[in-house]
């Protein structure tokens, strides 16, 4: 079976056919570096993110561009206001992303280009587009002549006579046409500046991503990523540069993740209503919030509140708590019978096979993660099932079953840590809340052990009672006595 994606382009889930064989050229626009990430800038990255892990996991090489925008209009204004330059901006917050990449454990682009390092690619596109009678300069500016391209509006569905109905010109406007964009900006005093043909300026918005695409990746190349928001003007314009200078197909595929939203409405820098990256990590483990994002599907809106972070929490200890039970298992063989049925077998076997049909579905993350959890379920009924010597190849199936849960989830960024000593650290985080020590806990569990023993069950169910309490649940098994941290 082979991967479909849905395609913006052509409104529909296509097969993936890449122009080489076995190697996908992926581009996805990245910040524009001048504030702090939000949870909708994780989104964008998690989801590339992920769609690159798998992609390499199903056999493909994958040559992935993530650009950096760090000269824009906002850079500009931001930089003003902190009295420093537009560079010392958005260095500063391209590595506070890095930073916040890092702790989300996204691999790196293979090439992370930057505007400001492509201006001679940058001229040099608008130098052909002039040359083609595609742009004209105007003043210092250089503006894209819409009405040239045929098919502007392909990617939105969009038709240009309906855009420039609603349109208005302003007075001295010196476009040709009030949809025409602009290419190159001239610049203005205290502005960043470079040389061109047309005067001192800096380029336009769109343009920077449409030079850096066919540096790195070709005039036409097999897949183009970004956010809903970027379909129109961002995505629809770099069509048009782009195969305006080239007159070859621009991006086979685009793929378009949804927004997240806060009480269904789109979370924005401009609407003042956005989390940053830093301040869910501050609550919340980085691997809660990709559980959190994969278990809806990317194209799909993701409306953020803290019921669907603690949700997610309770989700991931369940994994980990699952793998980390397993891990302990041991047995010595004398118990000869397996206990785990042919049915049960079958089903969990086949988990990395039924994987791969949900995410060949257009990287169909939340259904694949319900098998990953209806897997723990019959593991963990299989494993509470056990008895106290098991069969060796039982312990073995249970194992070989973890490892596979552990790949597939890898694919997702989770279960990347040691499953005891993530449990544990919880653990330890979750009592800076609660009055109570680890070793005040272990001490009390051990003189109820002892008031166990000495049928002293009065003292035992205090004990018990007292560690609940103060948020503390106790569960007796065939190891011993462990203990949770309670969520209500």
């Amino acid at each position: 079976m082979s991967i479909s994606i849905y395609n913006t382009l052509a409104g529909k889930k296509v097969p993936l056919e890449t122009i080489e064989p076995g190697l996908v050229k992926l581009y996805v626009c990245g910040i524009t570096a001048y504030d702090y990430c939000h949870i909708g800038h994780a989104r964008s990255a998690l989801v590339f993110d992920m769609m690159v892990r798998y992609l390499r996991y199903r056999g493909y090489k994958v040559k992935f561009v993530r650009n950096f925008t760090d000269i824009d209009d906002k850079i500009i204004k931001r930089a003003a206001e902190q009295n420093t330059t537009c560079e010392e901006l958005s260095e500063r917050f391209i590595e506070m992303f890095r930073e916040d990449m890092a702790r989300l454990k996204v691999d790196d682009p293979d090439i992370e280009p930057k505007a400001t390092e492509h201006v001679p690619e940058i001229i040099e596109m608008i130098r052909e587009l002039i040359d083609k009678g595609m742009a004209y300069p105007a003043a210092g500016d250089v503006y894209y002549r819409v009405a040239r391209l045929k098919d502007y509006g392909k990617l939105s569905g969009r038709q240009l006579e309906d855009m420039q109905a609603g349109a208005r010109i302003s007075v001295n406007e010196i476009k040709e046409n009030p949809m025409d964009f602009a290419l190159w900006k001239s610049s203005k005093p205290g502005e960043p500046t470079w040389d061109s043909p047309w005067g001192p300026g800096r380029p336009g918005w769109h343009i920077e991503c449409s030079a850096m695409s066919r540096k790195y990746l070709g005039d036409t190349f097999d897949i183009h990523g970004g956010g809903k928001d970027l379909i129109f003007p961002h995505h629809e314009n770099e069509i048009a540069q782009s195969e305006g200078a080239t007159g070859a197909p621009f991006a086979r595929n685009w793929i378009h993740h949804g927004f997240v939203t806060i009480k269904d409405e789109k979370m924005s820098k401009s609407l003042k209503n956005f989390l940053t990256i830093r301040e869910v990590l501050a609550d919340y483990h980085p691997e809660v919030l990709r559980l959190f994002m994969f278990s809806t599907h990317y194209r799909n809106p993701l409306d953020y509140s803290e019921q669907a972070l603690n949700d997610s929490v309770i989700g991931l200890e369940r994994l980990y708590s699952c793998i980390a039970a397993i891990e302990e298992l041991s047995g010595s063989g004398t118990t000869k019978v397996s206990i785990i049925s042919s049915e049960d077998k079958d089903k969990i076997t086949s988990l990395e096979e039924r994987f791969i049909q949900a995410m060949d579905n257009d990287f169909n993350t939340a259904h694949g993660l319900g098998m990953i959890f209806e897997t723990i379920k019959d593991l963990n009924r299989i494993r509470q099932q056990l008895p106290p010597d098991p069969n060796l190849d039982d312990v073995k199936f249970l194992r070989e079953s973890a490892t596979t849960i552990t790949k597939l989830c890898g694919i997702l960024g989770l279960l990347t840590e040691q499953p005891a000593e993530f449990l544990k650290d919880q653990q330890q985080g979750e009592l800076t809340d609660l009055d109570i020590s680890p070793e005040e806990i272990d001490k009390l569990i051990i003189e109820r052990q002892q008031a166990r023993q000495e049928k002293n069950w009065a003292r035992a169910d205090e004990i018990r009672d007292l560690l609940l309490g103060k948020g503390i649940e106790l569960k007796d098994g065939a190891e011993g006595t462990t203990w949770k941290v309670t969520k209500g």
